[in-house]
C-alpha cells in the first residue's frame, strides 16, 4: 500500500512496484495527487493496482486478512511550499494522525513500514553536507514548519512505534526530486522553471540565487525507497543525490536546455529558505548498495521533454 499513490512521487513508486509483480493499492485524497497520474495502473484491473480516493489524516480504508499487507509506504502529503503554506493544518495532520493510521496497518500486518522523510528536517542547516546524524536547525513556528516539523514529528513517531511496538520500520529522508510528473510551475523549483522557460516567462530566483540545492531524479530517488522498503535496517536514510548547484546556475541550465529567451528575475528569498543543501549518502551507499545513477542535464532534458508535451496540450 501507498499512501499520497496518486502524488508525483507516489505514482513512480506505484509503477515501480507495479513492475516488479507487486499488487499495489494507492491510497490519494486527490488534493495535490491526480488521478490521472495512475491512469496506466488502474487499466491493468485491480489484480495489479487499485486506487482509494481517501484522506488518510481520517481514516485508511484498506485492510485484509492478516498478513495481506506486505509493505505499507506513507508518501501522502503535500511537499511543494506553495500547497502546505497553503494547507497548513492539513499538512500537519497528514504527518501525524495519517502517519499513526498508516503505522497501525502495518503493525496489524506484520508489514514492513516506510516512511517518506524529508532533508526539510535538516532546515537551514549549520552542518555540511548533511549526514544523518545531524539534528537539524528549524525554525519550529515559521510558516515552513508545518511541513517541517510534521516530518520531523513523523520520524519521532515511526520510532517510538519501532520501539513501543516492534512495528518493522525505515526512515527516509528525500532531498529534491524531479522529473516527469512535476505539475508545471507547481511550486518546486526545476518545475518552476522549466515551465517558465517553455512558456517564454521569466524565470523567478528567490535572494540572489547563490542558495543550493542537490536535485535527484525521480527514477533514482525511487530505486532508493525500493532499496530502503527490501532492507532490514530503519535508517534514516538520505535519498538524494549529493551533486550540488546554485540555484541561479540551474536557471542557466534550463535556459540552455530549452533555447529559452526568457530573462531571470529576482524577488525576496522566502523566511527560512534553506541556503545550502547537500546530502551525506554514505549510509545508503553501505547499507542499502544504492546511489544516483542520472546526471543533472541528463535529468533535465527529460524532464523538459515531458513537460513540454503537456503544456503543449498534447
Amino acid at each position: 500500500m501507498v499512501t499520497g499513490g496518486a502524488g508525483f512521487l507516489g505514482s513512480h513508486l506505484c509503477r515501480a512496484l507495479v513492475a516488479r509483480g507487486d499488487t499495489v493499492t494507492g491510497v490519494d485524497d486527490l488534493s495535490s495527487g491526480a488521478a490521472q497520474n495512475v491512469a496506466d495502473l488502474v487499466a491493468l484491473g485491480t489484480d495489479r493496482f487499485e486506487l482509494v480516493i481517501a484522506d488518510v489524516s481520517t481514516s485508511l480504508p484498506v485492510d485484509g486478512p492478516p498478513g495481506s499487507i506486505g509493505a505499507v509506504a506513507h508518501l501522502a502529503s503535500p511537499a511543494s511550499p506553495p500547497e502546505y503554506l497553503a494547507r497548513p493544518l492539513e499538512t500537519l495532520a497528514v504527518g501525524s494522525r495519517g502517519t499513526e493510521l498508516a503505522l497501525e496497518l502495518a503493525r496489524r500486518h506484520g508489514a514492513r513500514f516506510l516512511l517518506a522523510s524529508t532533508s526539510e528536517v535538516y532546515g537551514d542547516p549549520l552542518e555540511h553536507p548533511q549526514s544523518e546524524s545531524y539534528w537539524g536547525n528549524v525554525n519550529p513556528i515559521g510558516p515552513r514548519s508545518v511541513y517541517d516539523e510534521a516530518k520531523r514529528f513523523a520520524e519521532a513517531l515511526t520510532m517510538a512505534h519501532h520501539r513501543v511496538h516492534a512495528t518493522d520500520v525505515v526512515v527516509t529522508r528525500i532531498f529534491n526530486t524531479y522529473g516527469p510528473g512535476l505539475r508545471p510551475g507547481d511550486g518546486r523549483v526545476v518545475s518552476n522553471f522549466v515551465a517558465q522557460a517553455l512558456r517564454g516567462d521569466p524565470l523567478t530566483v528567490y535572494g540572489d540565487g547563490s542558495q543550493t540545492r542537490s536535485l535527484c531524479y525521480v527514477e533514482d530517488t525511487v530505486g532508493g525507497l525500493l532499496a530502503a522498503l527490501d532492507a532490514t535496517g530503519t535508517g534514516p536514510f538520505n535519498i538524494g543525490n549529493p551533486t550540488e548547484i546554485t540555484v541561479v546556475e540551474l536557471a542557466r541550465r534550463v535556459l540552455v536546455l530549452t533555447g529559452s529567451p526568457s530573462p531571470v528575475v529576482h524577488y525576496e528569498l522566502p523566511a527560512d529558505d534553506p541556503t545550502r543543501r547537500r546530502p551525506d549518502i554514505d549510509l545508503a551507499r553501505r547499507e542499502l548498495g544504492w546511489a544516483p545513477a542520472v546526471d543533472l542535464d541528463d535529468g533535465l532534458r527529460r524532464t523538459v521533454a515531458w513537460m513540454a508535451t503537456r503544456l503543449d496540450g498534447t
